[in-house]
């Protein structure tokens, strides 16, 4: 039978080893060359296709297609009929620096799935004629037979047929973190990946042994290929800030155009206008309210967000994802290397007599030892420093020290042992020396222990076993406590077993038996019974301290943490309580979560806090599910299996050290430390650009209604323009953006962490800051409005009026700068207007700005202003104190208010 490609590939986990030898028409001496020349262009190289992609001319032109970016294009458009070409230039440029920015970020992302197809290694080890030959890994054919040792990056899908205590690392595609012990007995067509004992899948880690597999799938047909084409159908979601604009700049463009139109036909229809002026008058209206400078501040403000989170371990790779975190609902978290140190740990010690807390994290050997909260030293303890001695013994494993970090070589667990006798203060130099090994049984899952002989120097014999409890306690007789030698209590041992995986660790017992110098040979005969037991080992990867801290600074901001991993039931629900997400007690699977269809996973997404056996298609319909949900979703990762749920997320977070490529290229944001407490610091940040932007509106919008409100006055009034087209433009380039850009820099509120979440729904304004705008944009009207007519009834010039008009309308906006520092809180204390340099200096380079724009000749010419007097320059200051004031009064009724409503 020819191997050739099949739409729907046989279940090759669910087939026995002679099935699938058949199946793929592979001879123990492997394929041909010529054969495999054959099979090769049939299914091609081993290796994931480029996915077509937009060419660069059109990413760029896309940077446009934006309503924000619309309503700056609008700008100058209508500048540019007004026949002024500088600022024509400037808006331009501004839409430009956008798109670059935009332009260049897209082009970053784009290169995830390279990132992924960067997994595949790049020599495999083979037999082909019946030779042993070193082959390129893109050259790889199902049917060909692959050698794999410790160390080896697997090259393709392989189903496994022949093993020598073979672990394989699987975490970058599972999530586990312990290396998963292989098989060649074919498991149930059901079983998920993780539990797919007989397979090893591209891009993992062989971490121990040896093994033969067979070539069943390569290219894109493998898992990290199923993975690639999923992140490639995965469709990116929208954010909040983006939705909110796109919805306020419609709804702006609609008022603005309504606004025209409606001045247009009152000044012709209503004053017998000429409909040239009236056309120019409707443009200048136009001009007016648009805010032109609010892209640039948006995006500003979401820059100086980046830089504090940078600054703060946050790496931002997309502009809009600094204002989603701040809008997030739920956190979904893989558990292994986001929130545990991805380092097997022993953390209980159990005697016959009592059971010993293990402190400290990781391979490194700091930490002790405890009882009931007292600590203990290891010397003073003969039981624990003889199961030390044991598991330190029975061992493959190598733990060195090199450049300051503890690194370790073999089985994780393994060398969890070994951290554990350095904390017990054995020298693994002298206790090797000490106790030399003669013969050794390796661990096999057949038969699950290890077990190891060793002689000392004095004339005994000393055999060490350590596996899985309920094998050990199999072949054991006896116990070993503080009195000594005494028959063993099976039942003691199930409860203590019972406990430790109640607790989500990994169960090891260890056991001895003393034998004479002169044996050289170890046979099951002489372990298969009579076993002294020493203890158990409760071994676990441990939750992040940080990390516990961190969930519980977001909680209390109001966020749900969920965490999503492909570990099993119990040990996902024992480390999630104790880094306190759920409550210990209820845990989704895998395969209960496939048996429920969306409308039923929907209902019990928003109760469930941790999954179990995840596979990253769950992951990605739990985040749609949520999102279903009206929850804005942040997914948190580091393995491959995480990139499409990074993708389709509102805001993916990747790991920067311990991260896959494919991950970080996936996210929106990754961070540098691998800390899930920089999440909450991100949050902060993201909150507080929110906050900023709100600002920002809350100031810029009321400066550009107070200047289309003076011009509908002056056409109702009949009256000239107190403001020129020019003279608007000025106001709205220079003053706003200047004085608005100060807002971007503002810290964070006091409580920005004590609030939940604000809903996705809730308008970019409410309608507390639409009444503010209505309310400040009436105000601001009153001194220039006022003072113009004022004025010219009194046979002043109208450039003088004017230039009048102008400074105090900048006036009332550097007055209001103040009330916008705080949206709800009152400004009237020296934190609140002497709190902040860049709102200071923003007010100082605007006075110089205007008194250029006063008494320069070259300004008086252009703009068509002309000198004021130092009265008048106290005059449009008083009019400014008083509307900081009124603002001031009008927040003082509002906090009254929602205090008496409970609000």
């Amino acid at each position: 039978m020819n191997a050739s490609p099949s739409p729907q590939p046989p279940l090759w986990h669910a087939l026995s080893t002679e099935q699938v030898l058949q199946a793929l028409d592979t001879a123990s001496g492997g394929l041909s060359e010529a054969e495999a020349a054959r099979r090769l262009a049939i299914h091609g190289p081993n290796r994931l296709r480029p996915p077509q992609q937009r060419g660069p001319v059109l990413r760029f032109l896309l940077q446009f297609h934006n309503v924000l970016i619309y309503v700056l294009l609008a700008s100058a458009a209508i500048t540019a009929a007004l026949g002024h070409a500088v600022d024509t230039g400037v808006i331009l440029g501004v839409t430009l620096i956008n798109a670059i920015v935009g332009f260049v970020q897209e082009g970053k992302a784009e290169s995830a799935l390279a990132a992924i197809r960067k997994m595949l290694s790049l020599r495999a080890l083979v037999l082909r004629d019946g030779q042993r030959r070193e082959i390129a890994a893109e050259n790889l054919v199902p049917g060909d037979r692959v050698l794999l040792q410790s160390g080896d990056k697997t090259p393709a899908d392989l189903r496994l047929i022949e093993v020598k205590n073979l672990r394989i690392q699987e975490a970058v595609l599972t999530g586990e973190a312990e290396a998963v012990e292989k098989a060649v007995a074919p498991v149930s067509a059901e079983a998920v990946t993780g539990d797919r004992a007989n397979m090893a899948y591209s891009g993992t880690l062989v971490s121990y042994g040896q093994g033969i597999g067979v070539v069943v799938a390569t290219g894109e047909h493998t898992e990290i290929g199923r993975i690639s084409a999923l992140l490639e159908q995965v469709e990116e979601i929208a954010t909040p800030l983006l939705r909110q604009m796109a919805q306020f700049g419609r709804w702006l463009s609609a008022a603005i155009v309504l606004a025209a139109v409606a001045t247009f036909a009152i000044g012709v229809l209503w004053r017998g206008l000429p409909p040239d002026d009236m056309f120019m008058a409707a443009v200048a209206l136009a001009v007016a309210a648009i805010p032109e400078g609010l892209p640039a501040i948006l995006t500003i403000i979401l820059a100086i967000g980046v830089q504090r989170m940078a600054g703060r371990n946050a790496i931002v790779r997309r502009l809009p994802a600094v204002e989603t975190l701040g809008a997030v609902t739920v956190i979904c978290s893989d558990k292994t290397g986001t929130l545990t140190r991805n380092e097997m740990t022993v953390q209980r010690v159990v005697t016959a007599d009592r059971t010993v807390e293990v402190s400290g994290a990781g391979y490194a050997p700091t930490g002790g030892f405890s009882l009931d909260g007292a600590p203990i030293l290891p010397e003073d303890a003969a039981d624990l420093q003889a199961i030390a001695r044991a598991a330190h013994l029975c061992n493959e494993a190598v733990l060195r020290e090199q450049d300051g970090e503890w690194r370790m070589e073999g089985d994780p667990t393994e060398g969890a042992l070994l951290t554990l006798a350095h904390k017990a203060g054995l020298d693994p130099v002298t206790e090797r020396d000490r106790f030399r090994r003669v013969d050794s049984i390796p661990f096999e899952s057949e038969h699950r222990f290890m077990a190891t002989l060793h002689h000392d120097h004095h004339g005994h014999g000393f055999v060490y076993v350590k596996g899985a409890p309920e094998r050990v306690l199999a072949m054991c007789a006896r116990e070993l406590g503080d009195a000594g030698s005494q028959p063993l209590r099976p039942d003691y041992w199930r409860d203590r077993i019972e406990e430790l995986a109640t607790l989500g660790q990994r169960v090891l017992a260890v056991a001895f038996r003393p034998t004479s110098e002169t044996r050289g040979e170890l046979i099951f005969e002489d372990i298969e019974e009579g076993l002294t037991l020493l203890g158990l080992l409760g071994i676990s990867d441990p939750p992040r301290a940080e990390a516990i801290r961190a969930v519980r600074q977001t909680q209390q901001a109001g966020i749900r943490v969920k965490m999503i991993t492909g570990d099993h039931g119990v040990t996902a629900r024992a480390i999630a309580a104790r880094i306190g997400i759920g409550d210990g007690n209820k845990a989704l699977t895998g395969p209960e979560l496939e048996a429920l269809d969306d409308a039923a996973l929907r209902a019990v997404v928003m109760d469930t806090d941790v999954y179990a056996r995840a596979s990253p298609e769950h992951k990605l319909r739990l985040v749609a599910a949520l999102q279903a949900n009206h929850q804005v979703v942040a997914m948190t990762g580091d393995g491959v299996n995480d990139a499409p749920a990074l993708k389709r997320a509102d805001i993916g977070v990747a790991m920067g050290m311990n991260g896959t490529e494919a991950a970080k290229e996936a996210a929106a944001m990754v961070l540098a430390d691998d800390n899930f407490a920089s999440i909450a610091h991100a949050v902060e940040e993201g909150r507080t650009v929110y906050d900023n932007l709100r600002k920002a509106l809350l100031f810029l919008l009321p400066t550009n209604g107070a200047q289309a409100l003076v011009i509908m006055a002056a056409i109702l009034l009949g009256v000239t323009l107190p403001i020129t087209p020019v003279q608007i433009l000025w106001v709205n380039m220079v003053t706003a953006v200047t004085l608005a850009l100060a807002l971007a820099f503002e810290p964070a509120e006091a409580n920005v962490m004590r609030r939940p979440p604000r809903d996705p729904g809730e308008p970019l304004l409410s309608g507390i800051m639409l009444w503010r705008i209505f309310a400040v944009s009436a105000l601001l009207v009153i001194a220039p409005l006022g003072l113009f007519l004022w004025e010219a009834a009194h046979g002043r010039p109208t450039d003088e009026a004017r230039t009048l008009a102008v400074n105090a309308l900048v006036m009332g906006e550097i007055f209001y700068l103040f009330n916008s520092r705080y949206i709800h809180g009152s400004v009237l204390s020296r934190a609140g207007l002497l709190g902040s340099r860049p709102v200071l200096i923003s007010i100082g380079l605007m006075l110089l700005l205007q008194l250029a724009f006063t008494y320069l000749p070259p300004m008086q010419e252009l703009m068509g202003t002309t000198a004021i007097s130092a009265e008048d320059w106290g005059i449009v200051t008083l009019a400014g104190l008083a509307l900081l004031l009124l603002v001031e009064l009008e927040k003082a009724v509002w906090r009254g208010l929602r205090k008496n409503l409970g609000g």
